[in-house]
C-alpha cells in the first residue's frame, strides 16, 4: 500500500516537526561514546519504543523519522545504515543487517510539477533474513523469512522466503 504525503498539508507540517525532533537524537546517539545499553535507550527514544536488550546496533546509524521503525528480538544492525522509514520499517526477529545497508520507503513522484510530494510505502525484512553490505532496498519490499540480499544489491521487488538474490536490480542467484 502507498500513502501519498503531500507537501504544505498539516500531515506533513506534523511530520517534518518529529524529524526535526528526531535528528537531534540521531546526532546524540552519533557524535557521542556509548555503551550498548545507552545505545539502546538512544534508539528507543528514536523509535518511541523499548528496544529488547537482545537487540544490537552498531553506530553510526541514521533514520529520517525514526518512529516508523518496529525492530524485533536479536536483531543486528551493523554500522552507517541509512533507514528512510517515514514509509515504515519492519525487522523482525533475528534479522541481520550488514554494513552501509540503505532501506528507503520513500518515493518522490515523477510528475515534475508534485515532486516534492511524497509516496510512501513500507519495508518489512522478515524473520532470520540476511541483509548483506552496502545493499539497497526500496519502497513496496518484503525481503522473506531466511532470504539473503548479497551484498550490493538493489532490492525492488520481494525476495521469497529461503532465496538467494544479488545483482543490480536483484535477482535470484540461489535458493536455501
Amino acid at each position: 500500500m502507498v500513502e501519498k504525503l503531500d507537501l504544505n498539508t498539516p500531515e506533513y507540517a506534523q511530520l517534518e516537526e518529529r524529524i526535526q525532533q528526531n535528528q537531534l537524537l540521531v546526532q546524540e546517539l552519533n557524535t557521542q561514546v556509548h555503551d550498548a545499553a545507552a545505545v539502546r535507550e538512544l534508539v528507543s527514544q528514536i523509535t518511541g519504543r523499548p528496544v529488547d536488550e537482545s537487540t544490537e546496533i552498531r553506530l553510526p546509524f541514521y533514520t529520517d523519522c525514526g518512529v516508523r521503525i518496529h525492530l524485533g528480538k536479536r536483531v543486528f544492525i551493523n554500522s552507517n545504515c541509512m533507514f528512510t522509514d517515514l514509509g515504515t520499517i519492519t525487522l523482525e526477529d533475528d534479522a541481520l543487517i550488514g554494513p552501509n545497508v540503505t532501506m528507503a520507503t520513500v518515493n518522490h513522484r515523477r510528475n515534475p510539477a508534485e515532486r516534492r510530494h511524497l509516496d510512501l510505502a513500507p519495508i518489512v525484512i522478515k524473520r532470520r533474513a540476511w541483509v548483506g553490505a552496502n545493499a539497497t532496498i526500496t519502497p513496496r519490499v518484503t525481503i522473506g523469512e531466511n532470504a539473503i540480499v548479497a551484498a550490493g544489491a538493489v532490492v525492488t521487488k520481494d525476495v521469497a522466503a529461503n532465496t538467494i538474490v544479488g545483482g543490480i536490480p536483484a535477482r535470484v542467484i540461489g535458493r536455501i
